[in-house]
């Protein structure tokens, strides 16, 4: 067997997509059309990974900051890989290029009932934050074109 961790690039979202959709936890939006990663990818680069077994996508992880806080999405693994480390292991290329462009902190937003993702995150050294909530405002509410 032989795995490789690269840069995610535009080509890889059709074989990412169907990962994404084969993982429970993983939610799926508009923000993650191929023109919306493509524009992550563009504004971030080197940030987000791919991991490749014999030739097969079986991992992701996306990567970007706003200049203070970085920000992981999508950090998935192929159910019938997981347990080997490989997540973890995503998410460490992306933190070491977060470090390097002195970002300190990261976040993830796990979803509530992700009572699976939440154990991951925690035993990896994450920190749930009671402190605080997430709030969204849909910006575009279907009457503008989004341009890539």
């Amino acid at each position: 067997m032989s795995l490789d961790i690269r840069e995610f690039t535009a080509e890889d979202y059709d074989s990412a997509l169907a990962l994404w959709k084969r993982c429970e936890g993983i939610g799926l939006s508009d923000a993650d059309s191929p023109c919306a990663i493509k524009k992550l990818l563009a504004r971030n680069p080197g940030m987000s990974f791919v991991a490749i077994l014999d030739g097969k996508l079986i991992g992701t992880s996306l990567c970007g900051h706003d200049g203070r806080r970085g920000f992981l999405y999508h950090v998935a693994v192929d159910p019938e890989q997981r347990k080997s480390g490989l997540g973890r292991q995503l998410a460490e290329t992306s933190l070491k290029v977060l470090q390097a462009e002195g970002i300190q902190k990261c976040h993830i937003m796990v979803f509530h009932t992700n009572e699976e993702g939440k154990a991951f995150w925690q035993k990896t050294g994450w920190i749930p934050r009671p402190d605080i909530d997430v709030l969204s405002y849909n910006i575009d509410k279907g009457d503008s074109q989004s341009t890539c």
